[in-house]
C-alpha cells in the first residue's frame, strides 16, 4: 500500500466542504434544538484517494452466490421461499449456472436473472446469502443512507446504463436501501476507465456536513458548557467563547468544536502507515481516543478497549452529552461503538478497512448497518467524573 504525505488528510475534508457548497438547491435539514445550538446539516460523499484505490483488490465481473452445506434441492427451497419466480429458479439451477464445490452449491446468475428477481425476492434471498462470509457483497453491501438514490448517484462517473442497472438491483436490509451487485455493473464497463469509475462509485461513503448558525439565539453559557464537555475539551473554550460573541449571520463548521485528534480525522480515510502496528484504527480506537491529544494504540486491541470502556466509563441513558460513547449491543456482544456529537449525529468509523473513513452520521444510519436483530440496542457510556 502506498504511503500518503502527512498533509494529505486535509484533502477529503476540503473536497467534502466544497461539494456541500456547490449548489444552493442541495438538500439541507435542521437538527433538533438543544444545548449544541442551531445546527444545519447536509450530506456529502467521500471517495477514497486514488493511491488507496490502486492497492485494493477489485472484484471480478462474475457474480457468484455461495450456498453453504446444502444441495441443489436445498437451494431450490431457499429460492422458492424467498419468492424467486419459478422460471428464474429454473434458469439459475440449470446445468450451466451451477457449480458444485464440496458441500456447497455455487450459483452463477446472469444480469437478466438479477433484474428478474424483483426487490422483494432479492431482499429475502440476499438476506439468506448474507449469512455466509463467502457472499461478501450481500454480507457487507453498499448502503444508500437516506434512501435517496438520486442524491447518492449525483456526480458519480458511472455510465447512464450502469446507473439504471443499479437502480433496478437495489434491495432492502431492514429499513435500509442497499446494493450488492457490483459485478453486474462491471459487465457493462467498456474499458479500464469505466471499471475504475465503478469502483470509485461503490466505495464512496455518505457523511454529514454539520454547521452552526450564528448568532446564537440564547443559552451562551449552556452552549459553551455543552461543547467543552466539562474539562475534557477545554482547549476549544477560547474559540467557543469567541463565536458566541458574533452577531452577524454566519455559519461555523462544527468540526471546529471537536477535540484535536477527532478534528484531524473526520472526513479522512486511514493511511497505509496506520496499519504498521498490525491493525488499522476501528470504531473502538476512534471512540476511546476521542478526547485524547495523541492516539493510544492499545485500543487497537478489542479486549483492552472493552476493558477500558467498562472500567473508565459509567453506563448512562439519554439524553447523551458531547463525547459519550454509544455501544451497539446484541445478546451481550458489543457490535460497534461511536461517539455522540449532537442531536442524533455521531462520529463513527464503520470498520477497520482502509476504505472506511471517519464520518459524521445519523444514529439511525449507523443502526441500519449494525442492527443484527430486534434485540440489538444502544447503551451509552460516559467517562467517570464528567
Amino acid at each position: 500500500m502506498a504511503f500518503r504525505s502527512s498533509l494529505s488528510f486535509v484533502f477529503p475534508a476540503l473536497l467534502a466542504f466544497a461539494a456541500a457548497h456547490l449548489s444552493a438547491a442541495e438538500p439541507v435539514w435542521i437538527a433538533k434544538p438543544g444545548p449544541w445550538g442551531d445546527l444545519q446539516v447536509r450530506a456529502v460523499y467521500l471517495e477514497p484517494p486514488e493511491n488507496i484505490l490502486a492497492v485494493v483488490a477489485k472484484p471480478s465481473s462474475v457474480t457468484r452466490w455461495t450456498f453453504e452445506q446444502t444441495t441443489e434441492k436445498g437451494v431450490r427451497e431457499v429460492m422458492e421461499k424467498a419468492g424467486v419466480p419459478a422460471e428464474v429458479v429454473a434458469r439459475l439451477l440449470g446445468p450451466t449456472q451451477v457449480v458444485a464445490s464440496g458441500n456447497n452449491v455455487v450459483v452463477l446468475p446472469k444480469v437478466e436473472d438479477l433484474v428478474a428477481l424483483g426487490e422483494a425476492a432479492r431482499s429475502a434471498l440476499y438476506a439468506e446469502l448474507a449469512k455466509s462470509s463467502a457472499n461478501e457483497y450481500q454480507r457487507d453491501p453498499v448502503f444508500i443512507h437516506g434512501g435517496d438514490i438520486d442524491d447518492w448517484l449525483a456526480e458519480t462517473e458511472i455510465t447512464k446504463p450502469q446507473q439504471e442497472l443499479m437502480r433496478k438491483l437495489l434491495w432492502r436490509r431492514g429499513s435500509a436501501l442497499v446494493f450488492s451487485d457490483i459485478q453486474a455493473l462491471l459487465t457493462l464497463a467498456k474499458n479500464s476507465e469505466e471499471v475504475a469509475a465503478v469502483f470509485r462509485t461503490i466505495t464512496r461513503v455518505r457523511s454529514l456536513l454539520v454547521e452552526l448558525k450564528l448568532p446564537l439565539k440564547d443559552g451562551r453559557a449552556t452552549f459553551i458548557d455543552y461543547w467543552s464537555a466539562g474539562t475534557l475539551n477545554t482547549e476549544r473554550v477560547p474559540f467557543l467563547v469567541a463565536i458566541t460573541r458574533r452577531r452577524a449571520p454566519q455559519l461555523i463548521d462544527a468540526t471546529q468544536f471537536l477535540p484535536t485528534l477527532a478534528r484531524r480525522r473526520v472526513y479522512t480515510f486511514p493511511t497505509a502507515s496506520m496499519g504498521l502496528k498490525g491493525r488499522l484504527p476501528d470504531c473502538h480506537w476512534t471512540s476511546l481516543n476521542f478526547f485524547e491529544e495523541e492516539p493510544k494504540d492499545l485500543f487497537l486491541d478489542s479486549a483492552k478497549a472493552s476493558e477500558h470502556l467498562l472500567s473508565a466509563y459509567v453506563a448512562v441513558d439519554p439524553p447523551y452529552k458531547f463525547g459519550d460513547v454509544l455501544c451497539f449491543l446484541d445478546g451481550g456482544e458489543g457490535l460497534h461503538t461511536c461517539v455522540h456529537v449532537a442531536d442524533d449525529i455521531v462520529l463513527t468509523k464503520n470498520g477497520e478497512s482502509i476504505l472506511a473513513p471517519w464520518t459524521f452520521m445519523s444514529l439511525k444510519d449507523v443502526d441500519d448497518i449494525y442492527r443484527r436483530s430486534a434485540d440489538t440496542r444502544v447503551q451509552g457510556y460516559r467517562l467517570k467524573g464528567q
